[in-house]
């Protein structure tokens, strides 16, 4: 290259960071850790032999594919190293099976198709021989990062070999959805490949991850005597444990689950995820007709979640709901209320995927203070049971939020109902037809009508 990339002391520290995870993640990786690996190229590559469905090319059938596709002689290869990726994002998030303008992986889509050869790997075995290290040792230059805005004011040499490295974020990484977050990448994609193809240089581009975004476990099988089988009900060691309170009877009876329990107190937002904290559950109490869970985290921010319940005579039935929820932090307190939005049957647990107080809210600020203002809540695939809870340390049947009438279904339903009256009509009308009992014959005489005056 002959001139040097901007780059600060932030981002080679970064860099090497990464690198470094990435050696210390794929040394401990099982045989079933593996990232799909997608290769094209403006020039023609090495055909690789077929392999059978879910064959996982290990990281000597890797190496053995680089070293052809990458022979003597200086090489250009542009690497786009996403945190976290595994095929699955490509078939769920990529319009595998629906509209492909409407997936994220648009512009990889058009790259692997414009491109002279191209070549897909579903599935790479993790290992200290991973594709950043096997291109470094390969290439014999060390990894340059950059982006669309650095490339296009740098200059590239064909006499030497080029190793361009463009960091991708996950999903898990930003507070956009996954869907969101991997059409940004596919963006970034697009714009570094264009600066590429507006130099008219010869390169190949790989995008890959560092670890894959969803790893199947393999539980390891020891022949005990005398083993009993194990139920399917069985939760998964993966799973953290509900949140319990207990009584004063000594049993269980209150319980919170949460995948994440997200509160911002900034315009931003700035979230801060209480779901991975473990919290103390002083001044919780429980009764007969009301409950309230207080949790209360080491960050000085606390949760407190008052419910009731009460017989309702319409549907001869008691239900709860929760009434409201106390957001504190440094002495300054945030009431959300819910009420009937957030209910459930006493002996049931309630459970909504998103409760949030700001979009389609659940939970309202009970506040005018401009000071409050920017406090919001979103708990992610929530559950909570203050009441009837018969099953010791499990959760009772769950009433979920998610209406079974959806406006897709309403829709559905309105069209067939007008679409059937329309032909109902039509068919009483057939039914009305009458034919004349006289004809007029043009070949015979003519019928004479006499009228009397």
């Amino acid at each position: 290259m002959a001139e040097a990339f901007p780059c600060t002391c932030s981002r080679i520290a970064r860099l090497i960071l990464l690198f470094s995870f990435v050696l210390a993640h794929l040394k401990t990786a099982s045989s079933t850790v593996q990232v799909p690996l997608v290769i094209w190229s403006n020039r023609s590559l090495p055909l690789a032999a077929p392999s059978p469905a879910g064959h996982i090319l290990s990281s000597d059938g890797l190496a053995g594919y680089l070293g052809s596709a990458f022979g003597p002689g200086a090489h250009t290869v542009l690497l786009f190293l996403q945190d976290e990726l595994s095929v699955d994002d490509f078939t769920v998030f990529g319009g595998v099976f629906g509209n492909e303008r409407d997936g994220a992986f648009a512009n990889l889509r058009a790259s692997l198709r414009d491109s002279a050869s191209s070549l897909t790997f579903p599935a790479v075995a993790c290992s200290p021989s991973s594709a950043l290290a096997l291109l470094e040792r390969r290439l014999g230059v060390p990894p340059t990062p950059v982006d669309a805005d650095s490339l296009s004011r740098a200059r590239l040499e064909t006499t030497v070999g080029n190793l361009l490295l463009v960091e991708l974020p996950s999903c898990a990484s930003s507070q956009k959805s996954c869907k969101e977050v991997l059409r940004d990448n596919d963006a970034i994609l697009a714009d570094v490949t264009s600066v590429m193809a507006t130099k008219m240089l010869p390169y190949t581009a790989i995008y890959t991850g560092v670890r894959p975004s969803r790893v199947i476990r393999e539980r390891e099988t020891v022949a005990l005597a005398g083993a009993t089988r194990s139920l399917l009900q069985a939760p998964p060691p993966d799973v953290k444990a509900p949140i319990i309170f207990n009584g004063t009877g000594g049993g269980p009876c209150i319980m919170l689950w949460a995948q994440n329990l997200n509160v911002s107190f900034s315009p931003s937002p700035k979230w801060t995820d209480l779901a991975a904290e473990t919290p103390s559950l002083a001044g919780s109490r429980c009764g007969a007709d009301s409950a309230l869970l207080v949790l209360q985290y080491s960050s000085g921010i606390s949760l407190s979640f008052a419910m009731s319940q009460r017989f309702y005579p319409v549907s001869a039935r008691n239900w709860f709901t929760l009434d409201s929820v106390q957001l504190r932090s440094n002495g300054t307190t945030a009431t959300f209320t819910g009420g009937r939005a957030i209910s459930a049957p006493s002996e049931y647990s309630f459970r909504c995927q998103t409760v949030a107080s700001f979009g389609d809210a659940l939970l309202t600020l009970n506040s005018s203070d401009p000071a409050l203002a920017n406090w919001r809540l979103r708990f992610v695939d929530f559950q909570i049971q203050g009441f009837g809870l018969a099953n010791g340390t499990n959760f009772s049947y769950a009433s979920d939020c998610a209406g079974f009438f959806t406006p897709a279904i309403w829709m559905g339903t309105l069209t067939s109902l007008l679409m059937l009256s329309i032909l109902l009509y039509g068919l009483q009308m057939i039914t009305q037809l009458n034919t004349m009992d006289r004809f007029d014959d043009p070949k015979g005489p003519s019928i004479s009508v006499p009228q009397s005056e």
